[in-house]
């Protein structure tokens, strides 16, 4: 497997674009085949996945995607609903396909109505910039952000030949739970829409479902994956899970890195554990800690709350066997190991200081109990969250 460039207009197949002249967007990308979809489990879910899932139920296949950003078209009701299905027949009209297999995905603030009469006032454009380009998937990228503050994009080409793209937004309102985030994911792997389903499931269990911002899962968390099969390839699924992990947890840690007000990096690392599950809380409890999140963004070593919030997570441990690491590139401190405290010098305390400066800072615990394991992904909770959440919408 190697890393390329091109984002989702990698994968043969796929044309995309997107306009982003303020804080409105859109986002076309056109490509048929089987699909499958994760959405948010929050009870609260925006009409777009309404609309979405439906098609998406069935027919198992998708023919293009519109996204607009800058209004989450949620907790609009009846008209919500309505709007969603109107962007889908906008689309559908602009390229003379079903709009049955139109996928529709919204961004931004909740309990607004959708401005459609914009959408339908720039569709055009879009659709007439579609090309199979890499500048078309940063377009694409680009016109789904709101609070972004870079574009998320990243593909790669399989030793079959397969090739697996993706673009995603996400900075804010952040706990993926399938998890605002979107994600659309294409492969040129001819596989059926079942197997589609699986996979993406396991991706997003491992990836989008082991990031947190800040604690929020929104009511428009959506990734779509489509198979244009246009590589004539039928991979072994081995090969294609492997490389579809790897595509959605880069993006993931990209969300993560890019944090509403972020400036670090957090990976949560967790082992020993009895349980899978236990593996996960604990790790997702760590990067969901405002005091542990505070403490990085501060560059304060106060590593007590590591061992605190795994405490409370739920995960079965003894405190008597856990161990506690902090690491950044090569440096390395360990605090605890088998329950007992074996650093609390200044000195140590300090080499912690200068790890928590670093852009990137791991967190590594082994409970000490089994031999499972999970890694989550985080950011540090900054000022600038706070600013930017003060004033989202004014």
């Amino acid at each position: 497997m190697k890393q390329i460039d091109g984002g989702v207009c990698a994968v043969k197949g796929v044309r995309a674009g997107g306009i982003k002249p303020g804080k409105m967007g859109l986002t076309v990308i056109v490509a048929e085949g089987n699909a499958a979809g994760v959405f948010t489990r929050n009870k609260v879910i925006a009409a777009p996945l309404i609309v979405t899932r439906e098609n998406l139920s069935n027919n198992g296949k998708l023919a293009a995607i519109i996204a607009n950003s800058g209004n989450a078209n949620a907790f609009t009701g009846k008209q919500g609903i309505a709007d969603a299905r109107e962007m889908a027949h906008i689309l559908a009209k602009q390229l003379d396909v079903p709009e049955e297999l139109i996928a529709v995905a919204s961004t931004g603030v909740i309990g607004r109505k959708l401005n459609v009469e914009w959408i339908r006032g720039h569709v055009g454009e879009v659709v007439g910039s579609l090309d199979s380009k890499p500048d078309n998937s940063n377009a694409a990228a680009r016109a789904i952000m709101t609070t972004d503050l870079v574009k998320k994009e990243t593909a790669v080409e399989l030793e079959s030949g397969v090739r697996i793209g993706g673009i995603a937004k996400g900075s804010g309102m952040i706990e993926p739970n399938m998890g605002t985030m979107l994600s659309f994911i294409y492969t040129d792997a001819s596989l059926p829409t079942d197997m589609l389903e699986r996979c993406l499931k396991k991706s997003v269990d491992k990836s989008f479902n082991m990031i947190v911002v800040d604690g929020d899962t929104s009511t428009n968390d959506m990734a779509l994956l489509t198979a244009t099969g246009a590589s004539l390839v039928e991979p072994q699924i081995e090969e294609f899970q492997m490389g579809l992990d790897h595509i959605m947890t880069d993006l993931a840690k990209m969300i993560a890195h890019d944090g509403e007000g972020a400036t670090k990096l957090i990976e949560a690392q967790v082992r020993g554990a009895k349980t899978e599950n236990d593996a996960r809380i604990a790790a997702k409890a760590i990067i969901r800690s405002p005091l542990v999140k505070t403490a990085v963004f501060g560059k304060d070593p106060n590593w007590g709350r590591v061992i605190a919030a795994v405490g409370y997570s739920g995960a079965d441990i003894d405190q008597d066997k856990i161990s506690l690491s902090f690491a950044s590139g090569d440096d390395v401190v360990h605090f605890v190991e088998h329950g007992n405290i074996v650093n609390s010098s200044t000195d140590v305390l300090s080499s912690l200081k200068n790890i928590m400066a670093q852009n990137e800072i791991f967190i590594m615990v082994d409970i000490g109990l089994g031999e499972q394991s999970a890694i989550a992904w985080g950011c540090d909770l900054t000022y600038d969250y706070v600013r930017i959440n003060a004033d989202y919408t004014t």
